[in-house]
């Protein structure tokens, strides 16, 4: 049985078509990349009411991926995975994970799926320790097994010091890692987690991504909500931004950054006069997508696939200008994100 799924958007005049679908051979579904499908998602429709949180939403995770779901709040991301795990009802669409129909009774998929939500689910009476262990035996009844299981996990997140401690007494940053502590300790197939750094410091964040990554090198396949687009460029293997409920934009970043029509990002610095006066004369020259003032600052980007610095530095240079620092940057997901929604990516 073969068929094929696509994924649509329009931005700029262009109008995309990225092929999602897949082929089943022996019962497992296969990807059109060549991966095993680890979740798949068909047309899903959910409402409230009037309101319609996912329109025909589709999604394809393949074994081994770290696959970023991207889109500011509202957009539909936890609301997703809610259906992918048949903790919510909808109204129309089909969802596979592991090759299998998931429903509320899927016990043996869900076996194999650890969740991390936004909002930190451990129980303030017990301690690290006792949280873990109290979430993975829900998986694994075996008490040394279990117990193997636990120290792992703690080892994984760092809080051996903190085993007696009670949630109340945990920083934000050690919550959060046992918070993902608990969800992983039966180390499961496929992890979800729904924007687990929200409010830690940087370098509790950074931890959390590189556990993140750690636990996709040995073996599990992750999918990875968030509003923080820096965080999904850093260890995503591929990315889908959403909103108003469906993806509308799906591949690797550099896949991403290749459909927009900014090439690179260029900040001149100037030290004499008002960059304000000069925005014409640089607008006029060749491969200028816009130009842009402020403070002392001309912010120019360039059009995609031409090199604009040497060109622009050198009319400068011929005017007597004089310039201080100088940046040079390609696009980010953020960049994407602004082109082909017309808007910001914002957390609220």
């Amino acid at each position: 049985m073969t068929g094929k799924e696509f994924c649509h958007f329009y931005s700029r005049g262009r109008f995309f078509t990225i092929e999602t679908g897949g082929e089943y051979v022996l019962g497992r579904q296969e990807s059109a990349r060549g991966g095993c499908m680890v979740v798949k998602v068909s047309n899903l429709v959910k409402r409230y009411g009037d309101l319609i949180a996912l329109d025909h939403f589709q999604l394809d995770v393949e074994q081994g991926e770290i696959f970023g779901l991207l889109g500011p709040n509202g957009s539909g991301k936890t609301t997703a995975i809610n259906c992918i795990l048949s903790l919510l009802s909808f109204d129309k669409g089909e969802i596979e994970v592991f090759g299998k129909n998931m429903t509320p009774s899927s016990y043996d998929i869900k076996r194999d799926i650890g969740i991390v939500m936004q909002n930190v689910a451990v129980i303030d009476e017990l301690t690290v320790y006792e949280n873990i262990d109290y979430f993975c035996g829900l998986y694994v009844p075996e008490k040394k097994l279990r117990k193997d299981l636990v120290e792992e996990a703690i080892d994984f997140v760092g809080l051996g010091d903190f085993r007696k401690f009670y949630p109340k007494k945990l920083s934000g940053g050690l919550l959060r890692r046992l918070n993902i502590a608990c969800g992983i300790a039966h180390k499961p197939k496929l992890i979800i987690l729904d924007e687990p750094t929200v409010a830690v410091d940087p370098q509790s964040r950074n931890n959390i991504l590189e556990g993140i990554v750690r636990l996709n090198q040995q073996g599990a396949t992750v999918i990875y909500t968030s509003h923080y687009m820096e965080e999904v460029e850093q260890i995503c293997t591929r990315i889908g931004i959403m909103d108003k409920g469906r993806i509308i934009a799906l591949g690797t970043k550099e896949d991403l950054k290749g459909m927009i029509r900014v090439g690179e990002k260029i900040t001149i610095e100037f030290l004499t006069g008002d960059p304000q006066d000069h925005v014409e004369w640089v607008q006029e020259l060749p491969f200028i997508a816009s130009v842009t003032t402020q403070n002392h600052n001309l912010l120019i980007t360039t059009e995609r696939g031409h090199n604009g610095l040497g060109s622009i530095l050198s009319a400068v240079h011929d005017r007597g200008i004089q310039v201080g620092r100088v940046f040079c940057e390609l696009p980010t997901l953020n960049d994407v994100f602004l082109e082909i929604t017309g808007k910001e990516l914002r957390d609220q």
